[in-house]
């Protein structure tokens, strides 16, 4: 027997926390943690909606990104990338799909930094990750997969900041 222990997994010591592991220097963005926060999925004419669907239905998406800070004056954030698609077919609902999908990041930046890497930046990462998911999602629905195509959430960014910045309840809004 051997009286070593198992060494400590990285990212144990606290760095969900937005301490460095010891040795190892932080980079800028560090994704601590991803999760599914929410996910549904509704095909409110079923069992009808499979025997009548003649066509590829229209999807309709919608998408939003948010960011929160974990705690006051801290350097760690949940983002949630926010995705709904309505599909429609011959007049009626075929399904919708709902899915907000987080990730826990520490920002090691200046102040100016901290908007665009949490509205841009985090959701770019997340965003593979929640577009294989609602893929899935659907196509296990009976539905073809809705396969998202690459989003631009630099120009997200930018329209939001155009928009009156009026809501100050969310620390960042895309």
């Amino acid at each position: 027997m051997s009286d070593t222990q198992n060494p400590v997994p990285p990212g144990a010591n606290g760095a969900f926390e937005g301490q460095p592991n010891q040795g190892q220097p932080m980079g800028p963005l560090v994704l601590n943690l991803q999760y599914t926060k929410d996910l549904s999925f509704e095909v409110p004419g079923a069992p009808g909606i499979f025997t009548t669907l003649r066509e590829q239905p229209r999807i309709d998406l919608a998408l939003d990104v948010q960011a929160r800070p974990l705690q006051e004056g801290g350097n760690v954030y949940e983002v949630a990338l926010q995705i709904r698609a309505d599909a429609q077919a011959q007049g009626q609902t075929a399904f919708i799909a709902e899915l907000v999908y987080c990730g826990i990041f520490t920002l090691n930046v200046e102040p100016q930094m901290v908007e665009p890497l949490l509205l841009v930046e985090c959701p770019r990462l997340l965003f593979p990750f929640a577009r294989n998911i609602l893929a899935d999602v659907t196509r296990d629905g009976g539905f073809p997969p809705v396969l998202l195509s690459p989003i631009d959430f630099v120009a997200l960014w930018q329209s939001r900041r155009g928009q009156s910045s009026a809501d100050a309840a969310p620390v960042a809004n895309a």
